[in-house]
């Protein structure tokens, strides 16, 4: 080493002496800049980690297109929630003026955060672990939480997708197998299964043919097989799709994202030419105002937001993740939001145009039921024909003549008119009625259309390929952090997530199952998730600051974002997160946990609550979700779990400085922005530091290094931060 340099005078001097990272670099031999990496690191296992990260990044899969991209996000984003979850809030919550809020929260939360998850994926170039890990190590549990959330969706969704494949293969035949009740022969005499008879014969296929369900939770009744097979089938189908990463499910997204809307297409003309399409449509947008002021209808809003987007999931981060730095994640956030609202608001017009059809079968089969009654009436003499007016023709009667004849018969017998079981027949009515499930409603539905089994065919087909797209998002979101982070094999471990899954998912498929999927759905994903997304708005806008990543943005995207995500970061969407998740704690204490059971000999739905072991389950999943966060803030606030802040790497690529800015004081990283052009970036370490005399400890003397005594080396390179 030159007698004169500043770490030689350093040796020998007690005086303080400046250097700067230049005269470092002055020392080292001549380095192809291009091709190696100047790697400063405090601690001897931090280069080998530092390797290990550069090399991942460099192998790091990318996007074949921009489209291949995009529809990956639709993919994820627009599931089955968007076909019929949607319609059905939409149906419950007042019609139109349940869009309000939904409006209302998709901008002032959703789209923020998608563009939040999008940026921080894009940025740092990890899964979820990686990402939070990077924006804040204490808060670096919520990585893990999404992955438990996503297993948990992962779980009872492909279940869903099971029952779609179930119904797929039962619509090849004609008439459809739940067009009509079963007839049992008692002896000689054959009779209408009596469970069908006293419900429907859509509702009788769903609850005992297809999940052949029990009376409540607590009994399992045992493996329902025809659900397994279909289980079976629909792993496959979601092993085979996202075994080889995005090379594989990149590829499944051309049609699985882009075919259901050819069926959507194919349906809303359909259902625009059926008689009474108009009615269904007229009454789901018919506003009822009185809904817009009701907490538990913006708190369902809020969920539907945050499961129609994908928000707190990972699969967003995963995705993106996988893009080039300069991609206009903005552009992606606002166009995936908008196919999404475009396609639950298309999905509301197909179902509603399909159920108004319905309303009016279902509505004139009532009236002739009805007008049947009356002429039994008549004939006994229980009713006097001067009740009837004169007008009316029993052979050809419109809803109209029995409104006005039932309207006069109850005026008229006001004591005795509830025993003569008359109905009112209102279209209304009708419309009113199920449209929760699509196993349900929907294919009664289309029992009705010419050709039935050919649009059976077509919508359950439309169902799995949603469902796909969705499962392998979430897939994405398992798989993607943890390969990251660990390192593992991503063929096997994404197969064997897959057959952990299948096992674990029998639970789903019992004649019980159904049961846990509510509680799942409804409950053990919602909580965590809904907390996961406020934590991810608190890391990046309280604790890494607003400022300094909308500064990052605008070195990454090459525009300045609107300040209106400033505001909606730093503090709307937070406070609008945290007084709906303190509505939904409430209502949770108001409103024990229960669950919708089919009572076998009364063909009748019956509200329960959850026992006390299914309470404890609950509160289990709960827990094991959430606990991530807590346990991962404590280890690392009492230094027992390494968040790599002993570390600091300088790395240069391609003649351009980078560094891991997260292991920085927080006044340095506002001043280690780099810019776009490598003669434009500023050194990666403060102008100067001083030292303190041989007694003290430089920063970079903390501890031995096969390097040297400053830890330094040239490694080949390419991290995830290398772009910050």
């Amino acid at each position: 080493m030159p007698k004169n340099s500043k770490v030689t005078q350093r040796e020998h001097s007690s005086e303080h002496v400046t250097e700067s990272v230049a005269d470092l670099l002055a020392l080292e031999e001549p380095v192809d800049y291009k091709q190696s990496v100047l790697n400063v690191a405090g601690e001897a296992g931090g280069k080998q980690k530092a390797v290990e990260e550069e090399l991942d990044a460099e192998d790091r899969p990318a996007w074949n297109s921009k489209l291949q991209y995009i529809l990956a996000q639709i993919g994820f984003s627009v599931g089955l929630g968007n076909i019929w979850r949607f319609p059905y809030l939409c149906q419950k919550n007042g019609g139109g003026a349940y869009l309000v809020p939904y409006l209302v929260l998709l901008i002032i939360i959703g789209i923020p955060l998608f563009f939040l998850e999008l940026a921080v994926g894009q940025r740092i170039r990890r899964g979820s672990i990686g990402v939070w890990h990077y924006v804040c190590p204490r808060l670096g549990g919520i990585g893990f939480s999404s992955c438990i959330v996503c297993l948990f969706v992962g779980l009872y969704y492909n279940v869903i997708i099971g029952w779609s494949i179930f119904y797929f293969f039962k619509s090849f035949q004609y008439p459809l197998p739940w067009s009509e009740c079963p007839v049992v022969r008692n002896g000689s005499v054959a009779v209408v299964e009596a469970e069908c008879e006293k419900s429907s014969a859509t509702t009788y296929f769903w609850y005992r043919e297809a999940l052949d369900i029990s009376d409540s939770i607590s009994e399992s009744g045992g493996l329902n097989w025809k659900m397994t097979l279909c289980l079976l089938v629909a792993w496959s189908i979601v092993g085979m799709a996202v075994v080889k990463g995005i090379q594989s499910s990149g590829k499944v997204m051309y049609f699985s994202s882009l075919f259901p809307y050819v069926v959507l297409a194919c349906f809303l003309v359909r259902g625009l030419l059926l008689r009474g399409a108009v009615d269904g449509i007229l009454h789901m947008f018919t506003p009822k105002l009185d809904k817009m002021l009701d907490p538990q209808v913006w708190r369902e809003a809020a969920t539907q937001v945050f499961f129609a987007l994908g928000l707190g999931f990972g699969g967003v981060i995963a995705f993106s993740s996988y893009n080039k730095q300069d991609n206009n994640c903005h552009f992606d956030a606002a166009l995936v939001s908008f196919i999404n609202f475009f396609t639950s608001v298309l999905a509301t017009l197909v179902v509603f145009a399909v159920l108004g059809f319905k309303a009016n079968i279902m509505n004139e089969k009532c009236v002739v039921e009805n007008a049947e009654k009356i002429l039994g009436y008549l004939n006994t003499n229980v009713l006097s024909r001067d009740l009837i007016p004169p007008h009316v023709n029993f052979s050809h009667l419109t809803t109209k003549d029995y409104m006005e004849m039932y309207n006069v018969i109850m005026t008229v017998k006001e004591d005795q008119f509830s025993a003569l079981g008359l109905d009112p027949c209102l279209l209304e009515d009708e419309l009113d009625k199920g449209t929760g499930l699509a196993f349900i409603a929907f294919t009664e539905a289309m029992t009705h259309f010419p050709a039935s089994p050919f649009w059976s065919v077509m919508f359950f087909l439309m169902l799995i390929n949603l469902g796909l797209g969705s499962m392998i998002g979430t897939m994405a979101g398992i798989t993607t952090p943890i390969i990251d982070t660990f390192k593992v094999p991503k063929e096997m471990f994404t197969v064997g997530c897959c057959v952990f899954a299948f096992f674990v998912g029998l639970l789903f498929v019992q004649r019980s199952g159904n049961y846990f999927v509510t509680m799942f759905d409804d409950y053990s994903a919602t909580l965590p998730l809904t907390l996961i997304v406020i934590l991810e708005n608190i890391a990046v806008a309280w604790i890494y600051g607003t400022k300094k990543f909308m500064q990052e943005l605008t070195e990454m995207l090459g525009f300045r974002p609107y300040r209106f995500y400033f505001y909606m970061w730093k503090f709307v969407s937070p406070l609008c997160m945290a007084i709906l998740t303190t509505a939904s704690v409430i209502q949770l204490g108001v409103t024990p946990p229960g669950y919708s059971a089919w009572i076998k000999e009364e063909a009748a739905e019956r509200y329960l609550y959850f026992p006390n072991w299914a309470m404890a389950l609950l509160i289990t999943l709960i827990v094991v979700a959430t606990l991530p966060i807590p346990v991962v803030f404590v280890l690392r606030h009492f230094h027992l779990l390494s968040d790599g802040s002993n570390t600091l790497s300088v790395s240069y690529k391609k003649g351009r400085m980078m560094k891991d800015i997260s292991n920085l004081e927080e006044n340095d990283e506002t001043r280690f922005i780099l810019s776009k052009v490598p003669s434009e970036a500023p050194s990666p370490m403060p102008t100067h530091r001083s030292y303190l005399g041989p007694g003290s400890t430089s920063p970079l003397e903390t501890g031995g290094n096969p390097n040297g005594r400053y830890g330094s080396g040239y490694l080949l390179a390419s991290t995830p931060e290398s772009e910050l």
